[in-house]
């Protein structure tokens, strides 16, 4: 169990991670993966009941996680280093040649801790529906997380695999929404507004937390309350509320950072601002 000093600590790694792999690939998504990043941090190294060192794709006797947003690898492959999956080195091949990790994650490399390839917006959801359901029918009493966008849920598969989850009483799904406001061609709500997005997850038949994205007593709050209704039949919707670029006052707030490396001295203006907590790889 992480103390709130602890996951702040490995989440300034994971923002420092996250700059330096798009910045030496010269291509990547940093904007979600920072926002993002302390939800995944609080979900990985203190909720998550997952074995780095023993892991299987079939998931069997321990939770999973999809990224269903799948451009924001980044994020993912750091916490996945950092948590044991694999040697932190390896985040310095992030989208290069030849690399186990891609831009999107792939099954094709065997990355411990991939389940599926994601990317194409949408499908993550489903898949991992499928994987709780799979759990609730096998007698497997661990959880299936997902992490979405709040651009991702303007797609229609998003509410197919909402409304077949309902339908399914799959409770032992936990899903976050990254809700940073920002999408790559600018504001969500001008892109195409998702109204009350509380309300529609619970006219869908979900259980819908909000919490401060970035507050890890927030956060963890969130999950664990998620986890004690299990049982109730309603999957999990966890609000998130962030702030794209997190962490990087150039990059805060704004969707021009969406998929855009920093330059050289961007960088190191970036690095600046985040503490080196578990060394560099």
């Amino acid at each position: 169990m992480k103390n709130i000093d602890n996951l702040s600590k490995i989440a300034s790694q994971v923002r420092r991670d996250i700059i330096r792999m798009v910045n030496a690939a010269a291509s990547g998504h940093p904007g979600g993966s920072l926002s993002s990043t302390d939800v995944l941090t609080t979900l990985f190294f203190k909720v998550m009941n997952h074995n780095p060192s023993g892991w299987k794709a079939d998931g069997v006797g321990y939770d999973m996680f999809f990224l269903s947003a799948g451009h924001l690898s980044p994020v993912y492959y750091s916490v996945l280093a950092r948590s044991g999956y694999f040697g932190k080195e390896e985040l310095a091949s992030f989208r290069k040649f030849g690399s186990r990790l891609q831009g999107h994650p792939s099954v094709e490399w065997s990355v411990p801790g991939v389940h599926i390839s994601t990317g194409s917006l949408g499908q993550g959801l489903s898949v991992a529906t499928g994987a709780a359901l799979a759990k609730k029918l096998n007698n497997d009493k661990n959880f299936v997380y997902a992490l979405i966008g709040d651009g991702e849920s303007q797609e229609g598969q998003i509410w197919e695999a909402a409304m077949f989850a309902a339908h399914k009483k799959v409770d032992n799904l936990i899903v976050i929404t990254d809700y940073n406001g920002q999408q790559i061609d600018g504001p969500v709500g001008e892109v195409m507004n998702l109204g009350d997005l509380r309300a529609k997850w619970e006219a869908f038949g979900w259980e819908c937390i909000e919490a401060d994205g970035h507050n890890f007593e927030q956060i963890s709050e969130a999950f664990a309350k998620a986890k004690s209704s299990a049982g109730n039949g309603k999957p999990k919707m966890l609000l998130m509320k962030t702030v794209m670029g997190k962490g990087v006052d150039f990059m805060s707030g704004t969707h021009h950072w969406h998929g855009k490396a920093p330059n050289a001295d961007q960088t190191v203006k970036a690095l600046a601002q985040l503490e080196e907590t578990l060394g560099d790889f």
